[in-house]
């Protein structure tokens, strides 16, 4: 919810707040600097951010309206995923005259920010959309991080969201001390192969966690592309399933029209088509609550991935299947994104007789699949009514009970 801040009454926070808290979501990424002329549009929260465009200068009117929300967002249960700033406030790479950064001026304001949040429920997101260029650019991001711990002691988690088919990596040593977690932007195409982009992630050394911060949009055009048609719900599962089961620490789900909280009135990014209130309620954001509950359903920090489970060739775009199990082999889910038959490898896991489901990720149902012998190698086709699929694979013995429940 980019502009959450920025555009948003408090009234108008507290609708899209409470839809995401009851629908199990538990951040909300949001940019104090906001994109849309965030500078110089005081949109619903009535004032600038900041006197004269100066960040040594923060303005009080609109950070008590920042403050009013982040305060509403913990009370339900929500961590804020806070921006200082979007990316063109220290990058004018796309020509905008927003750049007001300099090293000095980002370290005073990383220092305020973090000094005014120190005890709310948030993560330090840097970046913002686009690349670091520069030396210059990245002293004003180190420094802005300084600023931030010098404010708040260092108590909150900080992160870095990339510019489009990029990684944090891309811009930082992986062993960064500040980054806690990695982010990527794997970006609004249709059939991205996030998965790619997250096992080359969980395979580095020291380990750290890493998630796709920002894949395609629900609503958004594929591609940035009319003739592509729009990304739906079954855009974003795919995006969902196949980055966690590949080792994300989580998933992020954005949705076109709210990110820009897009009302009649307001320019319209990227060919956008429907007013942030009625896509409030387009299924994808209900559906994320599945992934959530299958994951959960099941012993979670021992989940691993691992695409030897599969016999045989794991596919590409729509055909492409993505394996995750227990280190010790107690449970498997394996997520297909189409009609498909698939083979399992079911040395893999634990116990004499193994209990099969299918699990639905548009709906969070079951069905059951039956008792297996655990015993060589075992070939699933997928219920005929979908498109998608996850099969679940449990040692009977372990009595984990139906999935996601």
């Amino acid at each position: 919810a980019w502009e959450l801040f920025h555009r948003c009454t408090l009234g108008e926070a507290e609708v899209y707040l409470r839809d995401r808290a009851a629908k199990g979501f538990t951040v909300i990424q949001a940019v104090v600097l906001a994109e849309c002329d965030g500078l110089n549009d005081p949109g619903h929260a009535g004032a600038t951010p900041l006197l004269n465009n100066d960040p040594t200068t923060p303005n009080e009117a609109y950070f008590a309206h920042v403050d009013a929300i982040v305060k509403l967002a913990n009370s339900l249960g929500l961590v804020i995923g806070m921006l200082p700033t979007w990316g063109d406030k220290w990058n004018n790479v796309w020509k905008n005259n927003s750049e007001i950064f300099t090293p000095e001026n980002a370290r005073i304001y990383g220092k305020f920010l973090g000094n005014r949040y120190k005890d709310a429920d948030l993560i330090w997101i840097m970046g913002g959309d686009r690349p670091v260029e520069t030396d210059s650019q990245q002293a004003t991001l180190q420094q802005m991080v300084l600023g931030l711990h010098e404010g708040d002691g260092g108590v909150h988690m900080h992160t870095f969201h990339p510019n489009g088919g990029k990684g944090s990596s891309d811009y930082w040593e992986w062993d960064t001390n500040w980054i806690d977690f990695h982010m990527w932007q794997t970006g609004h195409g249709r059939n991205k192969d996030n998965y790619n982009c997250i096992a080359a992630d969980y395979a580095r050394t020291p380990a750290k966690p890493v998630l796709d911060a920002e894949p395609g949009y629900e609503d958004h055009p594929a591609g940035f592309n009319l003739d592509n048609g729009y990304l739906d719900d079954y855009d974003c599962r795919k995006s969902a399933y196949w980055s966690v089961f590949a080792g994300a620490c989580g998933h992020t789900y954005g949705c076109h029209p709210i990110w820009q909280m897009w009302l009649p009135g307001r320019l319209a990014h990227s060919w956008c088509r429907n007013t942030w209130h009625d896509a409030l309620h387009l299924p994808g954001s209900t559906q994320m609550q599945y992934v959530k509950k299958l994951l959960l359903s099941r012993p979670y920090f021992t989940r691993i991935p691992d695409q030897s489970l599969l016999v045989g060739e794991v596919g590409e775009q729509t055909k492409h299947l993505q394996a995750t199990r227990d280190s010790e082999g107690t449970y498997a889910f394996i997520y297909s994104p189409g009609p498909l038959d698939f083979t399992v490898d079911l040395e893999k896991l634990s116990g004499e007789t193994l209990n099969a489901w299918w699990y639905n990720p548009r709906t969070g149902l079951v069905q059951e699949a039956g008792t297996l012998s655990r015993s060589g190698q075992y070939k699933f086709s997928t219920p005929k009514v979908g498109p998608d699929w996850i099969l679940v694979l449990d040692d009977a013995s372990k009595g984990y009970g139906r999935p996601g429940v």
